[in-house]
This record gives structure tokens, C-alpha cells and sequence, in this order.
């Protein structure tokens, strides 16, 4: 006979996990619709930027893809700390699915940069600060992203990648300053010394960021449960090998 507290225990995490679901996916399709509605603005709102053409509209990807990048990249550094402080499975799968939205959005950026450069500069890329520090921090998450993939084999390779995500975000502040501090070609559109933009501009931009970070948020949550429910699986899987070994040696 089943144990009554399990089968209530049982029940209502199945409550709970109806109902983040729900949440999951109304929040999946606001989403949706919310970048939907920033591409109809960048494509028939926001005027067009008299020097650039329509190829400045990159701008309104490439500036909510690096948003996102940075607020991955941070929520993976403060998950991996809390990781190696506390040993926490929980912080740590946390910080695997932060780690891998923050590279996914590091494509985006590295995808729209070099599209912007080429029109802006003629060239697909110039090593120029901010770029270069930019760089630097896709690469780190990519390095992040394998060495998240052998510590499946090889658990102890964990603390490595906790201690690469926290080196990894300190090169955040060094992208945000490289154009003020070492005088790049990278334009400075929004803040001291920027370019400006118009309120058509700033209205776009806005509800694109907006958009992006509930993308970024539905992302975090979907990648998060893949990851617990894939440690959920290892575990069985360990288990029940142990089992049959115990089994195996019983009988012998």
C-alpha cells in the first residue's frame, strides 16, 4: 500500500508544477507578442536614420541581444557563486541555464555587430575596444558552455566553470567603459556623449529591450527545468545502475 504522505506530497508538487506551467506559458506568449509587436515598430515606426539607411535598424536587435547577454551572463556569475559557497545543485543548474541564454544571446550579438560594421565601416570587423572586450566575453561563455558539457563526466570540473562565469562578468563594467575609456570607433548612442535618437527611436528601442528580457526570462525558466530534470535523470540513471550491480553481485 502507498505511503499517504508521499501520494499528497506527490500531488501537490504536480500542483506546482501545473501551475508554473501555466505561468511558463502565458508568459511564453506575451513573449511572442511582444517582440512582434518591437519588429512592426523597427520595421514601420521608427524612421529611418538619415546617414545609415535602414541598416541602422540592426541597432534595435543588436543592443537588446547584448542586454541580454550582460543580465545572462550576471545571474550566471552571482548563481556561481552562490554555488561555490554553498555546493547547491539548484544554484548551480541555475547557473548552466544562464550560462548557455547568455551565449545564445552572445550569437545574436556577434551576428548583428559584424552587419553593422560592414555598413557602417566597411568592414565585418575591426578590433577595435568595445568589439574586442565583447568578444572576449562570447568566448568565455562559449568556453563556459563546454566546460558545463564535461563536468557531466567529470563533476569536479564544476567549480571551473563557476569560477570562469565570475570572470566572465567582470568583464561586463570592461565592454560598458572600453569606448569612454580607450576612445573606439564604437558609437555611443544613449548616455553621456551619445549620438542621441529621436523619440520614434527611444520608443523602438525600449519595447525592444522589453521584449527581449521577457524572451530572456521564458528562455532562463525553459533551459532551467531541461537542466534540473536532466540531473533528475542522471541521478536515476546512477541509481538504478548501482541497483543492478548490487543485484548482480548478490547472485553471484
Amino acid at each position: 500500500m502507498p505511503d499517504p504522505g508521499r501520494v499528497i506530497e506527490a500531488g501537490l508538487t504536480q500542483q506546482v508544477r501545473t501551475s508554473s506551467g501555466l505561468w511558463l506559458v502565458a508568459l511564453a506568449v506575451l513573449a511572442g507578442a511582444s517582440v512582434l509587436v518591437s519588429v512592426g515598430l523597427v520595421f514601420f515606426y521608427a524612421p529611418v536614420e538619415v546617414v545609415m539607411g535602414v541598416a541602422q535598424k540592426i541597432f534595435y536587435f543588436h543592443v537588446p541581444a547584448a542586454w541580454g547577454m550582460y543580465v545572462a551572463t550576471g545571474l550566471c556569475a552571482i548563481s556561481s557563486v552562490v554555488f561555490l559557497v554553498t555546493r547547491k545543485d539548484g544554484a548551480d543548474a541555475f547557473a548552466a541555464a544562464a550560462g548557455s541564454v547568455g551565449l545564445l544571446f552572445g550569437i545574436l550579438l556577434m551576428i548583428t555587430g559584424p552587419m553593422w560594421a560592414r555598413t557602417a565601416w566597411g568592414v565585418w570587423w575591426s578590433w577595435e575596444p568595445r568589439l574586442t572586450s565583447a568578444l572576449v566575453l562570447f568566448l568565455i561563455l562559449a568556453a563556459y558552455g563546454v566546460l558545463r558539457k564535461a563536468s557531466e563526466r567529470s563533476p569536479g570540473l564544476a567549480r571551473f566553470a563557476a569560477a570562469l562565469a565570475v570572470v566572465g562578468a567582470l568583464d561586463i563594467p570592461i565592454i560598458h567603459l572600453a569606448v569612454q575609456k580607450w576612445r573606439g570607433n564604437h558609437p555611443t548612442v544613449i548616455g553621456k556623449g551619445g549620438g542621441g535618437i529621436t523619440p520614434e527611436m527611444g520608443l523602438t528601442l525600449g519595447v525592444a529591450v522589453g521584449a527581449f528580457t521577457i524572451l530572456l526570462v521564458v528562455l532562463l525558466a525553459l533551459r532551467y527545468r531541461v537542466e534540473v530534470s536532466r540531473r533528475e535523470l542522471a541521478r536515476l540513471v546512477a541509481a538504478d545502475a548501482l541497483r543492478s550491480d548490487g543485484a548482480a553481485g548478490g547472485e553471484s
